[in-house]
Parts: structure tokens; C-alpha cells; sequence
């Protein structure tokens, strides 16, 4: 991390200016000490204030490329920025070239009060915060310019556009501005802008765990915006409108590229490099896209023509799909590497990890691994017909499908055993709400410890209490066992749900690659190249089971990284990329700031089935908004764009 020569960031005041680096306090907020190897970062200018590292930075220059950014970012709806903006540039260029006048400090403090005071959107009311904590805290410097006539030092610097709810999203969508779009009627545009950052806007707008709205400034004042419903609406408009998708495929490259697996990570994968030009085939073992999201995501919570319209959409810009092909099998990653000149491997996590429990490998009849009861499902065939009552094991969003999914092939008798509290799940709150209602009986601070069974066939599992002790390494209390506890829970079938793993049985030589200790691919991880060269990793198999919306967010990077190697460039991070991991460390949310007003309008919400109804049906149990509710809820964003800036060495 870099000292702070100076910070007036989120209102904290730190000024060490002619102290020594040994008396120097030090701020919450911290800057890194470099954007990328070699180039350090000597200070920043955003939304909230100014941190300053390097005595060096011209403050003056800094503050005309800064409001050379807020000008360009500026949308012109609100007069007092579009023209302020224009006045307040030409004013700070004045001074930096030598030109400047007395009155100018003063000019651009009442210019720069009004457009705070008269914008509708954040580019305006933050925009030029640092500016005037500027003329503020270095307002000798700005005298001294002007009565001097100096002219200010050029300096390098590196700028972005962010929201709290952007800065989250694995993909980067550009919320703000699709939300706007659907606000003004605009839906096929947000659809549009929506398509720029993923192929999978259904998708995404049914099962993604919407960080974005964990993000939303709106909750400041009442409650987050429907994000994620508002994908899926702009998404479902085109399907129920039968708009006609305007897409021409343009492949023009000589250099092919593999896809191994079409789940979220493979399809963003070759949805990207289609689009570069480049010829793509897509090599996957079911036989429908989706991957993991097909056969291990219910269709009452993601339907399988929403998946199969996505994969469509992919092949419409040129890539072949070879479904029903099985790596290692039917063709082995060395032919594939004769045949094509980059491969890109997105497979998903199918195998499960073991509970650690007595009989668990014993082969009991009604002991079913979690993936491997979702699959039969998503397949139409009940996992074991004989058996009605369920206990499943786990507190993820696999566990809430497998108890959900249960009740859906005609098991009366759910239960669901979790190690910890409800407040430690990390399945989404709204799957165990609904969980809940459908009549799952919870057992919470719980642990298997053995398998019962009865002629080969599972007749119930021992359970003991658990007491909850100190933070493991993920920050959650780490459940203990509490001796003398144990319980019985009677069932036929139980379903351990605890975690899922990349079985690599389909490598010719695992040998060859580089495998973490958590069995995933190594790969750099600006570039996601493995240690083999031209053979690229994302998803599941790199990252171990994490989110759809992180692979779709991988999947494209990864592409981007691709059509780099296939050009003979080194492979680098974009500076988008960077300046994620930088927005990261400063934070763009405030969970605390003060929005200046009162919230009055309620977050709308998708109409659910009633509880009694949904339980039995695989129908999707969500209705989508209402164009008048879609238009509504999108007019609750506040368009929290805000713009960062970086001094650079």
C-alpha cells in the first residue's frame, strides 16, 4: 500500500504534507502501491474526495483531466451540467495553461455548488466533489498558478466509470445504463447493452446470486432494485415480443479455437471470440447447452428452453456445437490440439465431495450423491422411486434445489440438516424462503456422523448436535460437535449436498497440467492460460463451484486473452480488468453514506406460485414483471455512475 501524503476521502481528513514518512497518520482507505507491475499509483481522484501519494502530481492538471472526464461522461439531460461542465473545463484549462483570472477560483465553486445542488444523476451531484475539495485543500497552489501565470505539468493518468452495483458484477454489466433503457421504454437497447457483457441475459436474470443489488445505493434510503428481475424481463420482452434478433455472423479468422463444454463459462467463451471473427466448435457431452446450469438447476427456477434459446443465440454468430460428445471418450484433448490452434477448457464441476461419514462408500441403496439426484431429475426420472422420505445434507443452493426438487417427484417427507445456523447458509435468503414455505422441515446445528441401513438400503442416519466455536478460515463460526448429542432422523434416501468436484478423468495425461490442491486447473490469473501454451481455463474446473455469473464473467475474459495469444501478443489484463481489482480495494458502496433523501417506493417483486400449488409442479414459479411493473421498478435506479481517476508513475 502507498503512504498518503494527503486524503480527504468519505469526509476523514488526513493531511501529512511537510510532515516526516515516520509521523505520518494513516487513512481507513488505502491505495495500492502499484495499478500493474512498474507503474505506481501516485494518486486518485473520485467521487468522494482526493488521496494523494506523491508530492510530484501536478493538482491543478489533475483536476482539468478530471473534469475533462466528468464533461465527456456527462449525458447533457440536466442543463446545469451540460453546460456547467463545459464552463468549469474551460476555465481549469485557462488556469493550467498560464491564462488564468482572479475571479476564476470562485467562478468554479458556484458552477461546480449548482450542478452538485441541480443533477439528477451521480456524474453530476459527485462529479466535481474533488474538484472542489481541491480549491479547497490546495488553494494556494491554484493563487499561485494564477498570479504566476504558470503553466501546469502534464501527468499520466488512467480513468474509469463505475457504479457500486457495476464495480460487483463479475461480468461488468453495465447496469445503470440497461436499467435506464427499460425505464424509458427502451427494451430491446437494454437487452442490447445487456448482450455487450453476456450472452446469458434469461439465464442470469433467473438464477444469478445478484451481488449487484447487495451493491444498491437505492438501499440506502428504502430497499435495492430489482437488478436481476429487470435482466430477465428485457431478456423474456424479445421472446414474448418475437423481436427479431439483428445478428450476422462474421467469422474471418484463419486461427480455430475448441471449446470444451457449453456451460456458462464455454458458451461466454465463444460468444466473444465468434464475434472477434474466429472459427469456434464447442465440444460438449449432454446434449443441450448449459452444462451444469441445464441438468443441475431445476426448470421451476431456470427452464431448459431459456438455456437451449441462449445456446441458439451463441451459435447464431457462427459457432459449431458438437453436442453429445464426450472428452476422453470420443475425442482426446491431443486430437483436438492437432486440430485447432487455441483451446479453451470451461468444464463443470459434476463430481461430489465426500461427507466424511461412516457407510458413506459402502453403496447403500437410497444413498445419492446431490448432483447425481438433480441430473436424474433434470432427466425426467425419479433417483429411486421407492424411497419418499428425503434427508438432505448441506445449506448451498444445491441442497435447496435437491430438498425443493424433491417434493416435485412426489417425496412427502423433506428434511434438510445444516451444520450451522441459518444465519451462516450461503444459499440465496429467497431459496430458503421458499424453501421454507413449501414445508422443508429444517435441522439446523446438525451433522450426519453415520449411514443406518437395513439389507443394503438406507433406513435413516445419526445426527449429532453441533455448538458453534471460533471463525474458521471463511469468517463463519466453525460448528463443534456437542458430545452425547446424537439423534436419529428416519429416511430412505439421503443426499449428501456439501460440495461439488471436477473430475479430470477426461485428460489424456493430468500429468500435463499444473492441478491445484483444490483439483482445479492452474492457470495465471490475468490471462488464464494453464502452463500449457494456447490452452486456456475458466469456469468451475479453474475456480473450483462458485457462481454461474463469475464463469460467464471468466468465460469472456478468458476470450478476450485468446484472440491476444492467436495474434502472437502476450496475453495481459485489459485496463478494465485492472481497475476492477482496484475499485475493489477502495470501494465504490458506502453502506453507511447518507443519500440525502427519503426513500418512499418499495422494491417490486416477482409473483411467486402459492406454496401449496408450486411444491408439486416443475412449471417455473416465478412470473416475470409486467411491462407497466418492469418501467416502475427501473425508475427507482438512481443512475449512480461515478468516475475514478488514477495518477500513474
Amino acid at each position: 500500500m502507498a503512504d498518503v501524503i494527503f486524503s480527504s476521502w468519505q469526509g476523514e481528513i488526513i493531511d501529512n504534507r511537510g510532515k516526516s514518512r515516520e509521523s505520518f497518520s494513516a487513512p481507513k482507505v488505502k491505495l495500492p502501491g502499484e495499478f500493474e507491475k512498474g507503474l505506481p499509483v501516485k494518486a486518485f481522484m473520485g467521487w468522494d474526495g482526493i488521496i494523494l501519494c506523491d508530492e510530484s502530481v501536478d493538482i491543478i492538471d489533475m483536476s482539468v483531466k478530471y473534469a475533462e472526464a466528468v464533461q465527456k461522461e456527462s449525458c447533457g439531460r440536466c442543463v446545469p451540467c451540460r453546460i456547467g461542465s463545459k464552463v468549469i473545463l474551460g476555465t481549469l484549462k485557462g488556469i493550467a495553461d498560464g491564462r488564468g483570472n482572479k475571479g476564476d477560483i470562485e467562478k468554479i465553486r458556484n458552477i461546480a455548488g449548482s450542478i452538485k445542488d441541480g443533477s439528477k444523476c451521480q456524474i453530476g451531484q459527485t462529479g466535481f466533489i474533488p474538484l472542489l475539495q481541491a480549491l479547497s485543500f490546495f488553494g494556494p497552489e491554484f493563487d499561485r498558478s494564477i498570479a504566476e501565470g504558470r503553466k501546469a505539468k502534464d501527468g499520466e493518468y488512467r480513468i474509469s466509470v463505475t457504479a457500486p452495483c457495476m464495480s460487483v458484477c463479475p461480468t461488468q454489466l453495465d447496469i445503470p445504463k440497461y436499467v435506464e433503457a427499460i425505464s424509458e421504454g427502451r427494451f430491446s437497447e437494454s437487452l442490447a447493452t445487456i448482450r455487450q457483457n453476456t450472452c446469458l441475459a434469461g439465464t442470469l436474470g433467473r438464477v444469478c446470486v445478484r451481488p449487484c443489488e447487495s451493491n444498491c445505493r437505492r438501499a440506502n434510503i428504502d430497499e435495492a432494485v430489482s437488478i436481476k428481475s429487470l435482466k430477465r424481463f428485457a431478456a423474456d420482452y424479445e421472446i414474448e415480443k418475437n423481436v427479431k434478433r439483428d445478428v450476422e455472423a462474421k467469422i474471418d479468422q484463419k486461427k480455430k479455437v475448441a471449446v470444451i463444454g457449453a456451460g456458462p463459462a464455454g458458451l461466454s467463451c465463444a460468444y466473444y471470440l465468434a464475434q472477434m471473427g474466429y472459427p469456434v466448435t464447442v465440444f460438449e457431452k449432454l446434449g443441450e447447452p448449459g452444462g451444469m446450469a441445464a441438468v443441475g438447476i431445476p426448470d421451476y427456477r431456470l427452464p431448459r428452453t431459456v438455456l437451449g434459446g441462449e445456446g441458439s443465440l451463441v451459435e447464431s454468430f457462427g459457432v459449431t456445437m458438437r453436442y453429445g460428445v464426450t472428452l476422453g471418450k470420443d475425442i482426446t484433448i491431443d486430437q483436438i490440439r492437432k486440430d485447432f490452434d487455441a483451446v479453451f477448457i470451461g468444464v463443470g464441476a459434476h463430481g461430489s465431495s465426500p461427507m466424511g461419514v461412516e457407510g458413506e462408500d459402502m453403496g447403500y441403496r437410497g444413498f445419492i450423491a446431490g448432483v447425481k439426484y438433480l441430473l436424474d431429475i433434470n432427466n425426467g426420472k425419479d433417483p429411486y422411486p421407492e424411497g419418499k422420505k428425503v434427508v438432505v445434507v448441506g445449506g448451498g443452493n444445491v441442497a435447496m434445489d435437491c430438498v425443493r426438487s424433491s417434493f416435485r417427484i412426489g417425496k412427502p417427507d423433506v428434511h434438510l440438516v445444516y451444520r450451522r445456523t441459518k444465519k451462516e447458509m450461503p444459499a440465496d435468503p429467497v431459496e430458503i424462503h421458499e424453501a421454507e414455505e413449501e414445508g422443508v422441515e429444517f435441522h439446523y446445528l446438525c451433522n450426519p456422523k453415520r449411514i443406518i441401513e437395513k439389507d443394503g438400503k438406507v433406513v435413516g442416519v445419526e445426527c449429532i448436535r453441533m455448538e458453534l466455536g471460533e471463525p474458521d478460515q471463511s469468517g463463519r463460526r466453525r460448528p463443534v460437535p456437542v458430545e452425547g448429542s446424537e439423534f436419529v432422523i428416519e429416511t430412505d434416501i439421503l443426499i449428501p449436498a456439501i460440495g461439488q468436484m471436477v473430475d479430470f478423468s477426461f485428460l489424456d495425461k493430468k500429468e500435463d497440467f499444473s492441478i491445484t490442491k483444490w483439483n482445479t486447473f492452474q492457470v495465471d490469473q490475468e490471462t488464464f492460460e494453464t502452463n500449457i501454451p494456447g490452452i486456456f481455463s475458466a469456469g468451475d474446473c479453474e475456480t473450483g463451484p462458485d457462481v454461474l455469473v463469475r464463469a460467464c464473467g471468466n468465460g469472456k475474459r478468458a476470450a478476450w486473452k485468446i484472440d491476444e495469444y492467436l495474434k502472437g501478443e502476450k496475453p495481459k489484463a485489459r485496463m478494465s480488468e485492472k481497475f476492477v481489482k482496484f475499485f475493489g480495494d477502495v470501494k465504490v458502496y458506502d453502506k453507511n453514506e447518507n443519500v440525502g433523501f427519503l426513500g418512499d417506493r418499495a422494491r417490486l417483486q416477482l409473483r411467486p406460485m402459492a406454496p401449496e400449488v408450486r411444491k408439486w409442479t416443475f412449471d417455473e414459479v416465478e412470473e416475470g414483471f409486467r411491462t407497466d411493473e418492469a418501467i416502475t421498478e427501473a425508475s427507482r435506479c438512481l443512475r449512480c455512475y461515478r468516475i475514478g481517476m488514477i495518477a500513474v508513475g
